[in-house]
């Protein structure tokens, strides 16, 4: 019986695993659940310092969110363990990097799920990021060191945010950058429930989160298909007989 995408199955190995998990944790779990949310996400774009990517992406988990879309075109992202501290194994990392128009295919599979696409550049064409008032899903880009967000970008996102600079520095480092925006951003969108996660995500997130709290998981996983399969033979032979 192919259990991989059986509710029933993954229920009894929600309820398994959850022996094996903390009340604190369980407690813990439940109330960030309740504040996650993909109505805001970021795009990192060909970024090659790894502790840039990883102090987004720690920033975007303590914010709340929960998706981050990391497309290579000409770097391939690397992490820092020591910037990131953890954050990442709890957030939904969603790589394009297969095809020649990696920034293509992530756009289209963002405005498929219904986002809007706001890039940031420093340039006069973008506006002052906290003139946008975020009403609908929002995914924002922000683009590689140095060179910034690509030509694709530029001739397809639906909007530009720039934070407004006092001094000769023409910008902040990408990891300033998004957190000003992204603290703004997330501030603006919290008062509406629609936000939230449904029960369905939140049920996945869980199931993905225990097994990766639980020790040793693998060693469980394997003793609960065991167990599985056992009743399910015990089940086929009362059947057969």
């Amino acid at each position: 019986m192919d259990f991989l995408n059986n509710i029933e199955y993954q229920e009894a190995l929600l309820a398994y695993l959850a022996d094996y998990v903390t009340d604190h944790k369980k407690e813990l779990f439940e109330d960030i659940l309740s504040q996650r949310t993909r109505h805001l996400t970021i795009v990192l774009e060909d970024l090659f310092k790894a502790h840039n990517g990883s102090a987004v992406m720690r920033t975007a988990e303590g914010l709340g969110l929960q998706d981050i879309h990391v497309v290579e075109q000409r770097n391939v992202y690397d992490y820092n363990p020591y910037v990131l501290r953890g954050a990442g194994k709890w957030l939904t990392l969603r790589k394009y990097n297969e095809t020649e128009e990696n920034m293509k295919v992530c756009f289209t599979h963002l405005k498929k799920e219904g986002y809007q696409i706001l890039a940031t550049s420093p340039h006069a064409y973008a506006k002052d990021y906290r003139e946008f008032e975020i009403t609908q899903k929002t995914a924002v880009v922000f683009g590689a060191e140095e060179t910034g967000i690509s030509e694709y970008v530029r001739g397809n996102a639906d909007g530009f945010v720039k934070i407004p600079m006092r001094g000769f520095t023409e910008s902040f480092n990408i990891s300033v950058s998004a957190a000003i925006i992204l603290e703004d951003f997330n501030r603006k969108i919290r008062h509406n429930d629609s936000i939230n996660l449904t029960p369905v995500e939140k049920f996945s997130l869980k199931l993905e989160w225990y097994q990766k709290m639980v020790p040793n998981v693998e060693a469980h996983l394997r003793a609960f298909n065991k167990s599985c399969n056992n009743a399910q033979n015990l089940n086929n032979n009362d059947k057969n007989n």
